[in-house]
């Protein structure tokens, strides 16, 4: 072969890499373009991740038996276009005891660059709470942490998970304890009695109760004497007694037989039910208040010559 054959094949070699490095910059600078007017789409459109926020925690409904909660979420879309909220899965804790949890699918739409309050409900059941843990008393404060997790579907992003959490404390309510003192009687007549009872209300609570109404009904054996309902605001400190005065209005003639067992002092049976109206730091409440099983006999007074007080006597 001639040596002038080599340089042709050399040459030939130089074109065959020009070729290929010519094509791999053309495909290079194809991605980089599509890469850049996707950067410049995403940058005019605004695509962006959504946010959220526990925004607020109520209980609209509050009782010996429940607490219903409401927990408040906020969540902000910054997108040009409506994103759907697949899946809320929630769960409540205290102290590392599950309490309560679920899921809410198909929660519905976050409007596009909007914002939305999701509310989830959610119910505390307090007898199943103190079946599961026994250290959990009666009349506790116990704290607790909501954990929220939304599941969202967003354009570019594809499908993400917002996690939340919130602490704070609820309380597991004790019925306050309920007892009658003794009873004056102002007026005493056949025709209309006017007594006074002297009433013991026990808060067993480990938080204060303000009290804002009662109403009652009071029984000599099995005869209903009377009740009434009382406006009076006091306060009833935590794991403390307060004292009321409660009137009750009744015809001693109506009454039977009890009543000559309390004019011979052999005594009888009372009873005594009704409700309070309460203010707490966790919302108002309306408890149960009943005392059975007491006995009463009546004692006369000094000026109807009885050497003795102007008071019922109470027995349990």
């Amino acid at each position: 072969m001639a040596s002038s054959d080599k340089p042709e094949i050399v040459e030939r070699g130089q074109k065959k890499d020009d070729k290929e490095e010519g094509e791999g910059g053309f495909i290079d600078k194809v991605k980089d373009f599509i890469h850049d007017i996707g950067e410049k789409i995403e940058e005019t459109i605004g695509f962006g991740k959504p946010t959220a926020d526990i925004s607020g925690i109520h209980i609209p409904k509050f009782n010996l038996e429940q607490a219903d909660i409401v927990v408040d979420v906020l969540i902000k879309n910054p997108n040009p276009v409506p994103i759907p909220l697949i899946d809320i899965n929630y769960l409540i804790e205290s102290d590392g005891r599950k309490l309560v949890s679920g899921l809410i699918p198909d929660s519905g739409t976050i409007h596009a660059r909007g914002e939305e309050t999701i509310k989830i409900p959610v119910s505390l059941i307090f007898d199943d709470i103190k079946s599961t843990y026994s250290e959990i008393q009666p009349g506790s404060i116990i704290p607790y942490k909501i954990k929220v997790d939304l599941i969202v579907d967003v354009p570019v992003f594809g499908r993400i998970t917002i996690p939340l959490e919130k602490t704070g404390e609820i309380p597991i309510p004790y019925k306050p304890d309920i007892d009658v003192e003794k009873i004056n009687f102002d007026r005493f007549s056949f025709e209309e009695t006017v007594a006074i009872l002297h009433l013991k209300l026990e808060n067993k609570n480990e938080f204060d109760l303000g009290l804002n109404s009662l109403d009652y009904e009071v029984w000599l054996g099995d005869q209903s004497i009377g009740g009434a309902e009382l406006a009076k605001s006091t306060k009833i400190d935590k794991n403390a007694i307060s004292y009321l005065e409660l009137p009750v209005t009744f015809r001693p003639k109506d009454l039977g037989s009890a009543l000559w067992d309390m004019i011979r002092g052999k005594g009888t049976g009372y009873s005594m039910k009704g409700h309070i109206d309460v203010d707490t730091p966790f919302g108002a409440m309306k408890l149960p208040i009943s005392k059975e099983g007491g006995t009463t006999r009546l004692k006369k007074n000094k000026e109807d010559g009885g050497g003795g007080d102007d008071d019922d006597e109470e027995e349990d």
